[in-house]
């Protein structure tokens, strides 16, 4: 009996021993790394949405990424004189501190997607699945590059995943803006290819990248180095509604700019950046790539720098006296404003108060409380900033959805940020056959269905002699009423050469005027009675953003930029393109 014992005894060691080594093989889920992940479908697919993460940050679009650009236009300036000022004066140094955050975001898409890329291609699965996970992953790094490279100039162009595991080539060195481009044209040409329609895709294309999104940013990227002929071919695609899905402009305007499933990702809507509605998500906020936490909030800042400081924002943006004054320069054929000034900026018009019951594009549903922000009623504009004083921005905060009565600051705001929309199509559209064909009326006609939506009379072709004339329209009246306050101006600026002619940079100074008198001053402003212009400070080469001082010091292979040089660009620009002339 006691050998028995003895012999039974053993038995259990050795079998527990040899469950011990059994745990000791099992990989903990919670801590894998790059070498154990992605080898799966569900891997990728979990990584992917990874990667669309990345784009909701602080540096991507959830704050300073998104606004810098739209500060570095004629239709934003920053009314708190902090922050945003070396952005919107165009002649920050090396140290100043914001550059540093799209940069460094930006770059955190960049690695993400290249992980997936270097994976996808040796894992099994379906066709579709395959062209799903890569096509979604090229459309999310070109993203980011089309970023990097026009806030930036000149940036590494990384590829390669295993770049990273290697000292001396984890320290890239700068491409020119001309190679960068050429990757995000392949890339985006690839995307456009694998990547279902919004059609096709039908509820999983809701909030992902689809071969419309890819096909109109490539349209985006060629317009940028003036390769107007292949984008317009891209761009009369998306129109036709056949390869890449249907599209088309929602009736109301402001179905832009609301949040909710109702109006997010709508008929229009080529690509935007998801965020939880607002109350819906965590608590802690999210603003670097460090935090992961599962209680992040969710939501994006750009309301707290657009919106009144009165209402409880930070009030750091306003938008131009130039940009309201285009707006009521003309109205609609039935006698009232521009709907598209209501959606841009909080201000209050007399107008206002006699439109209930009226269902325009402005006020779909007849509300009767017209002159209502945050749930209070508003007999005067609110200021942009207290101090100085400016005009609030509407577009991508509640200040017209009323969904709650004071602003929460912080990154809360649930209203998607609409990348692109199918008017910008339109309208790049009617400037590509433009560019290539002079004035026609099927330039016009583009136009005129934006115009449309927003009850304006039709342009008639007499009324533009010269396609000088029509380039005039459309840079500095559709396209500024269109997108007013959104991503993009600055890079449009960029792209028609506005920096490098005497008469286009006056015409800048002119529309960024602004008065730091604490009042919401809607005048129209001039040298004489204007405080500043944004475009007085600039320096030659600032047009870009400068590479931040600790980044290069950190990478021995990176050399700064025009801004980090001060180096004028009109040189070489000119020596290429041409810089259209101004026409009053």
């Amino acid at each position: 009996m006691k050998s028995l014992n003895i012999i039974l005894t053993m038995l259990a060691l050795i079998g527990g021993m040899t469950a011990c080594n059994d745990a000791l093989d099992v990989t903990n889920p919670n801590n894998q790394t790059t070498y154990d992940f992605g080898n799966t479908e569900s891997d990728l697919q979990e990584a992917v949405i990874a990667c669309y993460n990345r784009i909701r940050l602080e540096g991507t679009f959830a704050r300073v990424g998104y606004t810098m650009d739209a500060v570095r236009g004629d239709e934003v300036w920053n009314s708190s004189q902090q922050w945003y000022l070396d952005c919107d004066n165009l002649n920050g140094t090396a140290e100043y501190f914001m550059s540093e955050w799209p940069w460094r975001d930006l770059y955190h898409v960049v690695n993400r997607t290249n992980l997936v890329l270097s994976k996808v291609d040796g894992v099994e699965m379906a066709e579709d699945s395959y062209n799903q996970i890569k096509g979604q992953a090229l459309f999310l790094r070109s993203l980011a590059y089309y970023q990097l490279a026009t806030y930036y100039q000149t940036v590494p162009l990384i590829t390669d995943y295993d770049s990273y595991s290697d000292i001396n080539t984890m320290y890239a060195s700068n491409n020119t803006q001309d190679e960068v481009f050429d990757q995000i044209e392949a890339d985006l040409t690839s995307a456009m290819q694998m990547l279902p329609s919004r059609d096709e895709g039908g509820e999983w294309a809701q909030g992902r990248a689809t071969s419309g999104a890819a096909a109109g940013y490539l349209a985006r990227a060629l317009m940028f180095r003036h390769k107007y002929s292949e984008a317009y071919d891209v761009l009369k695609d998306i129109i036709a509604g056949e390869k890449y899905g249907h599209y088309q402009l929602t009736a109301d305007y402001g179905d832009n700019f609301r949040e909710g499933s109702a109006y997010e990702n709508n008929s229009e809507s080529l690509f935007e950046v998801q965020f939880m509605d607002y109350g819906t998500g965590g608590t802690d906020e999210e603003w670097t790539p460090v935090n992961i936490s599962s209680e992040a909030t969710q939501g994006h800042a750009v309301e707290s720098n657009y919106a009144s400081q009165e209402l409880g924002s930070w009030g750091d943006l306003a938008g131009s006296p130039w940009l309201y004054n285009l707006f009521k320069k003309e109205k609609c054929t039935d006698g009232n404003l521009d709907p598209r000034l209501y959606w841009t900026f909080v201000t209050y018009e007399s107008e206002y108060d006699d439109y209930t019951d009226l269902k325009t594009a402005a006020y779909p549903n007849g509300d009767p409380r017209c002159n209502t922000v945050y749930q209070q009623d508003i007999t005067a504009t609110p200021l942009s900033n207290n101090a100085q004083g400016g005009i609030s921005i509407a577009k991508f905060t509640n200040a017209r959805n009323n969904i709650y009565s004071s602003i929460t600051n912080g990154l809360h705001c649930g209203v998607n940020l609409r990348l692109m929309r199918y008017s910008d199509v339109l309208l790049r559209a009617a400037e590509c056959e433009n560019e290539i064909n002079g004035p026609t009326q099927t330039a016009i006609d583009y136009i005129n269905i934006v115009r449309e939506r927003a009850a304006l009379a039709d342009l008639k072709l007499a009324d533009f002699p010269s396609a000088d004339a029509l380039f005039e329209q459309i840079a500095n009246v559709e396209r500024p009423k269109e997108f007013g306050c959104e991503n993009g101006r600055g890079i449009d600026i960029l792209r028609w050469g506005f920096f490098y002619n005497s008469d286009r940079l006056d015409q800048l100074k002119q529309h960024g005027y602004y008065k730091l008198d604490g009042t919401a001053n809607t005048d129209e402003l001039t040298a004489e009675t204007a405080s500043a212009s944004s475009f007085q400070y600039f320096y030659k080469g600032h047009e870009y953003f400068p590479i931040y001082q600790s980044t290069l010091n950190a990478n021995p292979n990176l050399v700064g930029n025009s801004a980090n040089l001060n180096e004028d660009n009109g040189p070489a620009f000119t020596a290429k393109w041409t810089v259209r002339p101004v026409v009053e």
